[in-house]
């Protein structure tokens, strides 16, 4: 590796040197394995898609000027980010329609994701329906809406919320990718999954996918759907995502395991 970013001496990041992404992986090749679950398992297949909303020229200009002032005045109050990391959260929230002032506050700003989710909660007639949420005030948001609409609903935040959605009680459950690690199974409530929020985290993004994406799934076919805001930070999640995945793919495809079994 070699420095990459820097303020003289101070180095904040590093890159690979070139040619050491397959020095790397020769490395490592006699010691690793890896079995991929879809190479072995009996998996359901996969579809992942973009639910697109679309910003007005207002919500749009506000984005914007958060973008470039790190400073937003609203009616209700004032939003700042002090640096590019708060920068970054500040536009998240601003894309899924609600921001916290720097008062501690939760200011509305627009309604396009809740739209674009009742919109898919409706067409899914009925199927059972797994939503992510990343901040606080997306779940009160999105918990307010669908009291308005009279859909029952849960957070899966405890045992019983979980057999509940497990034994088909549920046409709604909501989760925070934080709290759907490793080892939980709600893969026998439903096959849908819709991410109102996205993460940066590829692991958490994986193992949110993979509570209903996994062997024991009864239906033939997980959806995964992604609401996303055309021309924010959302379409830049996106990417990362998959660029991660791309190289983390490439690494366990190095160190594949050959078994025939």
């Amino acid at each position: 590796f070699q420095p990459d970013k820097r303020n003289g001496q101070v180095i904040f990041s590093y890159k690979m040197k070139p040619g050491a992404e397959q020095r790397i992986y020769d490395k490592i090749s006699d010691i690793t394995i890896s079995m991929r679950a879809t190479d072995y398992l009996n998996m359901p297949a996969l579809i992942c898609s973009e639910c697109p909303v679309c910003l007005s020229q207002e919500e749009r200009k506000r984005y914007e000027d958060m973008k470039m002032d790190l400073v937003l005045q609203l009616p209700d109050g004032e939003v700042t980010a002090a640096n590019a990391a708060a920068l970054t959260g500040k536009l998240c929230q601003m894309a899924n329609g609600a921001i916290y002032s720097d008062e501690g506050g939760t200011i509305s700003l627009h309604n396009r994701k809740l739209d674009a989710l009742e919109d898919l909660i409706e067409a899914a007639c009925g199927k059972p329906m797994l939503v992510a949420y990343w901040f606080k005030h997306d779940l009160a948001r999105i918990t307010e809406r669908l009291e308005k609409l009279h859909i029952p609903f849960s957070r899966l935040a405890s045992a019983d919320s979980i057999h509940r959605w497990n034994a088909g009680e549920l046409p709604v459950a909501l989760i925070h990718p934080a709290s759907a690690g490793h080892g939980l199974n709600l893969q026998a409530g439903g096959s849908c999954l819709v991410w109102f929020g996205l993460t940066w985290s590829l692991e958490l993004y994986q193992q949110t996918n993979a509570r209903l994406w996994r062997q024991g799934q009864n239906a033939p076919t997980v959806v995964v759907q992604h609401i996303v805001a055309k021309g924010t930070i959302d379409e830049r999640i996106l990417k990362a995502l998959s660029s991660k995945d791309s190289t983390q793919a490439a690494l366990i495809d190095a160190v594949k395991a050959d078994l025939q079994i």
